[in-house]
């Protein structure tokens, strides 16, 4: 539950259940639930935003020409959902030349559901920044037109500020748009110990659902430059960081933190 009072710092007795902002995982093979076995903590699974499609209809208003554009920057598998959707209902045939830039590799391996994956045309950053997905694009931007599809009002700044400043000639086309799930019931019945986010959006709606939120030391998970931002400017303190080095995955920082604080028992 959302707690009023002050909490004792969380050590390996107290963390018994974790809040994933995020659909359950279809497969009881997930490795989410091999973490739940590993470390006997209870995970829930609770979706924060819904997302809500464009329709062609509604895209067409943009006046962007998909064909147009040779690359297409992706930061999601959301945004590779939709990019995609819309190219079905407006007949927009892809070209195989097309190269995509993802955020992560997960993110990259995702267009295996859409197109035949072939390096030559599918790039990604190595460490899930910002940064890295900037030197990728850098090395290909004299030659390319790119398309950053993205949620209505939610593209990410940075990465816009980045193509102009290198003067990259680009479109951010909205394609889907990101809506708060009522949580309030999920948030104030039940105290977490840990609760992990994936994007801004579900930073959002946890103060959408409850303005007046107080962390009271529940620790915070969160995957992605983006969202370690919306957190910490949302005045909560960040200390579970996905992807890293030594944690590509939020289960694999999960564990590494669970390892940590069981070792200080």
């Amino acid at each position: 539950m959302v707690k009023n009072g002050g909490k004792a710092a969380t050590s390996a007795k107290t963390v018994q259940k974790i809040l994933i902002t995020q659909p359950r995982p279809e497969t009881e093979k997930s490795p989410y639930f091999e973490l739940e076995r590993k470390f006997n903590v209870e995970l829930d699974f609770v979706p924060f935003i819904v997302l809500e499609g464009i329709p062609a209809k509604d895209f067409r208003k943009q006046k962007i020409d998909i064909a147009a554009y040779t690359g297409v920057i992706f930061t999601s598998r959301n945004a590779i959902d939709h990019f995609f959707r819309i190219c079905e209902e407006m007949k927009v045939n892809v070209s195989q030349d097309t190269k995509y830039f993802c955020i992560t590799e997960a993110v990259a391996l995702y267009l295996q559901k859409f197109i035949l994956y072939r390096k030559r045309k599918v790039f990604y950053g190595a460490d899930g920044t910002n940064k890295s997905l900037f030197d990728v694009i850098n090395k290909h931007k004299e030659n390319e037109k790119f398309l950053y599809p993205c949620s209505e009002n939610q593209q990410d700044n940075e990465i816009v500020g980045w193509l102009k400043a290198n003067k990259c000639e680009f479109a951010t086309p909205f394609m889907y748009r990101t809506i708060s799930s009522d949580v309030k019931e999920v948030l104030t019945k039940t105290e977490y110990d840990i609760i992990c986010f994936f994007t801004p959006s579900g930073v959002k709606s946890l103060f959408d659902n409850v303005p007046k939120y107080k962390q009271n030391g529940t620790k915070i998970g969160a995957f992605g430059s983006n969202t370690y931002k919306a957190i910490e400017e949302a005045g909560l303190e960040l200390t579970i960081k996905a992807p890293q080095p030594q944690a590509p995955s939020m289960v694999a920082a999960l564990d590494m933190y669970l390892r940590s604080i069981k070792a200080e028992k």
